[in-house]
């Protein structure tokens, strides 16, 4: 039987999900295909982030789209450490008990956004459901120390759904992100295999909730595809999401990290994206990325730079 190992700490990465029954991986299609970190530009990134002390979730979810984006010196930041108390079927993060917050962790991340140069960082963590507040006043500190240390820089956050933590997202919209994310993930029918801590209409909740208390401040989320969902529930989820007054909407394909992971059941095809995107932007989206290498992340600054001139161009209608 296989058992996921971290090389690091030399113990199972996915304890969890060691016992359970192995999917089969199905060859990636010819779509699906990505060139090897070999970059100075990527090397340059890894050093920074490593001189740090920092996490990356490029590297701990183990983004197909690192090269690329490293060698541009584009990293998405992960904070509080790289244990998840969760443990969602999809996802490559470790599960386990975190260890105690890094206070200096802030500064570290607004010193590394500051040497890389960033025009815009993107900031996700782990779920920290073992701390009162889920981790929210780290967000807040971390955006505080960013915007110190580079105040031209603009930030958006990935955040976890803060289940049960009262206050949590008043305490990290308070702090000002210009792009306030957090990812549905699936669709409804598909919460207790995926990701079965969650809980969909929870996550719908938080994203309305922030533009109750910021209107003026871009709201983001983000679904995989190919994960045994049906069409009509992807277009169901999509007026979910504007019922929200949601701006901006992801679609990537799931990518099975391990045999342990839960199973691509098929790869949506680079015409079914483009299907997608074209009935998003019909029902008011301001910003549609919808391909088979798409990730929340990818391309976040130029993507934020459009999502502007979008609502621009919306009100001058």
């Amino acid at each position: 039987m296989a058992v996921i190992i971290d090389t690091l700490a030399s113990r199972p990465r996915h304890p969890e999900k060691a016992h359970r029954p192995d999917n089969a991986v199905l060859r990636k299609p010819d779509w699906i295909r990505v060139k090897a970190p070999v970059s100075r530009g990527y090397g340059e990134t890894q050093r920074i982030v490593k001189e740090n002390g920092l996490h990356t979730v490029c590297e701990e979810a183990g983004c197909p789209n690192i090269g690329e984006c490293w060698d541009k010196k584009h990293a998405t930041f992960m904070i509080m450490g790289d244990t998840c108390t969760r443990a969602c079927a999809f996802c490559n993060v470790k599960t386990g008990l975190p260890g105690a917050l890094d206070p200096n962790e802030p500064a570290h991340v607004g010193a590394a956004v500051a040497k890389l140069g960033l025009n815009h960082v993107v900031i996700t963590s782990v779920d920290r459901d073992d701390l009162a507040d889920g981790g929210a006043a780290h967000f807040a500190q971390t955006i505080a120390a960013i915007r110190a240390a580079a105040p031209t820089t603009t930030i958006e956050i990935l955040t976890p759904d803060f289940l049960r933590k009262d206050g949590a997202v008043e305490t990290v919209a308070a702090a000002k992100p210009d792009v306030f994310n957090h990812n549905l993930e699936t669709v409804p029918s598909r919460y207790l295999t995926v990701r079965p801590g969650a809980r969909y209409f929870t996550s719908l909740r938080l994203l309305q909730q922030v533009k109750e208390l910021d209107g003026q401040m871009f709201t983001k989320s983000g679904i995989m595809v190919g994960l045994g969902e049906e069409r009509n529930e992807v277009l169901q989820l999509m007026d979910d999401l504007r019922a929200a007054d949601v701006d901006f909407l992801t679609i990537g394909q799931y990518l099975q990290p391990t045999r342990k992971h839960h199973a691509v059941m098929r790869f949506v095809t680079p015409d079914e994206f483009k299907a997608y995107e074209t009935v998003a932007y019909a029902k008011g989206f301001l910003m549609v990325s919808a391909s088979p290498l798409t990730r929340s992340s990818h391309h976040a600054g130029e993507d934020f730079a459009r999502l502007k001139a979008a609502r621009l161009a919306q009100r001058g209608r």
